[in-house]
């Protein structure tokens, strides 16, 4: 066993770690891209769910209303989080191995206005929507 104090030439010609803990940044940004993916998924699945209430309580009025609106809008919403997730990994990937990681303060913003337009469409949708005077979520 010997131990090599100097680096030879072939250590030399070999790509070397810029930055150290190289790894665990990228296994921080797998992490990152699984949550934004298990939100992309939560909006998708809740637009449907929004959809699909219409099945669980027949409205009063026979026309679709606008539920259908919002939940398409979360689907949507869901839709473009999964697809901005994978371009924000990949990026941050090359990022992390050309040691040039800065990090980024538009997607937070994009996505938290967003999330809160969605909200206010849920708050209105709510306290706009009629329900039937014998449904057990009207308190007497």
């Amino acid at each position: 066993m010997q131990l090599k104090l100097k680096p030879t030439e072939e250590d030399k010609k070999k790509p070397g770690r810029l930055n150290p803990s190289r790894i665990r940044d990228h296994l921080a940004n797998e992490r990152t891209y699984l949550a934004w993916m298990r939100t992309g998924i939560a909006l998708l699945g809740f637009g449907v769910v929004i959809v699909r209430l219409r099945a669980f309580q027949v409205p009063l009025i026979p026309h679709p209303g606008n539920g259908w609106k919002l939940g398409l809008v979360f689907s949507l919403v869901g839709l473009i989080t999964v697809w901005l997730s994978t371009v924000h990994y990949f990026s941050v990937r090359r990022d992390i191995e050309e040691d040039t990681y800065e990090p980024t303060d538009r997607w937070v913003l994009l996505f938290s206005l967003a999330v809160m337009i969605l909200g206010t469409g849920v708050i209105y949708f709510v306290f706009t929507t009629s329900l039937d005077p014998s449904s057990p979520l009207i308190p007497e």
